[in-house]
């Protein structure tokens, strides 16, 4: 039994060691110590390519894994992740345009989601509705109706599903929370955040992405998934973090992880009043969402203030900042810096 267990390390994902458990349907297919886990990937652009990088890591220690197959609309990109695949694991997988083609597949495990934002959440059902257990990147969703899809597709199967987000897994950031758990800072009273970046984020004038793809080599009906139709949009493709469309941008992107991060430290999760502001002003380029963005929550039952802010017009003195009765933790750096 323990060396079953120990091929959970394999699907380690994404930032952190984000681990996904393997269902007792999973385990029961291990027949010796010749099986190997099926793995598969939807999506195969730079996030993907980084799980893939992972996944090289991960076989370093347990090797009984197989990435089975890969899977994107845009035919560059499963080719560059088919070509990698044979690189670093050398075994060239299967390429499936369509998610359909690759979930109806039977010996497939499990599932890594790395497309778009916007498609997260109707995958993750897609995959887990097939029997599949899933990796699904960061947000789950930016609706609330996709975001209830997710959850309530998940709890209604016997599919285990890890969510990928950023440094949760860090051992930094379980030393903050095991010190604030020891009451070593006493009664915690606000978090601050302020992490920043100088430049015009999530917009590349002259991505060679862009330049390259074009419609007839993709779908781009699919690639929308439900949101509003609007014509073929390169821009739209890739830097779709900036559309509203598509992506709450700074709240979905960097506010998720800090406040993932001070739920974490507080051992609690929803705020019970939240006010924001900000706008664009910094970078009037394609952007539609803003670059410069704060909000402030409270914590009632904690008696804890939290503030997040991020500015991409500057990003001198960025930091995190824990303040109890008893001391004060504060770390220099932005997103997850862990130099407390």
């Amino acid at each position: 039994m323990a060396s079953q267990v120990s091929r959970r390390k394999v699907i380690q994902a994404a930032a952190g060691s984000a681990v996904l458990p393997m269902t007792a349907w999973s385990y029961a297919r291990i027949i010796g110590a010749n099986d190997r886990i099926q793995i598969g990937q939807i999506g195969c652009g730079h996030r993907a390519a980084g799980h893939r990088r992972m996944l090289k890591m991960s076989s370093e220690t347990d090797s009984k894994f197989d990435l089975r197959s890969v899977c994107d609309l845009w035919s560059v990109n499963r080719e560059r992740a088919s070509d990698q695949v044979q690189e670093i694991f050398g075994k060239r997988p299967k390429t499936c345009q369509y998610s359909e083609e690759l979930l109806a597949d039977s010996g497939l495990d499990a599932v890594m989601i790395g497309t778009g934002d916007h498609q997260h959440a109707k995958l993750l059902a897609e995959v887990v509705k097939a029997g599949k257990d899933c990796y699904c990147e960061k947000p789950m969703a930016n609706t609330l109706e996709d975001a209830k899809l997710a959850r309530d597709t998940v709890l209604a199967s016997k599919q285990v599903v890890q969510m990928g987000s950023q440094w949760l897994s860090d051992p930094y950031q379980h030393k903050v929370r095991d010190m604030i758990r020891g009451n070593e800072l006493g009664k915690i009273v606000s978090i601050s955040q302020s992490w920043n970046f100088n430049g015009p984020r999530w917009h590349v004038p002259k991505d060679a992405n862009i330049a390259a793809i074009r419609e007839q080599d993709t779908d781009w009906t699919r690639w929308l998934l439900g949101r509003p139709m609007r014509p073929f949009d390169p821009r739209v493709y890739f830097e779709f973090r900036i559309f509203k469309d598509f992506s709450g941008g700074i709240t979905d992107q960097w506010y998720s992880h800090g406040a993932g991060l001070a739920h974490f430290y507080l051992d609690t999760f929803i705020p019970d009043d939240t006010v924001s502001n900000g706008g664009i002003f910094a970078w009037h380029d394609v952007r539609e969402n803003p670059d410069t963005f704060q909000c402030l929550s409270t914590f009632g039952a904690k008696e804890v203030l939290y503030s997040y802010s991020t500015t991409f017009g500057n990003g001198y003195g960025d930091h995190t900042i824990i303040r109890g009765t008893r001391g004060t933790l504060y770390s220099p750096g932005g997103e997850g810096s862990p130099q407390w």
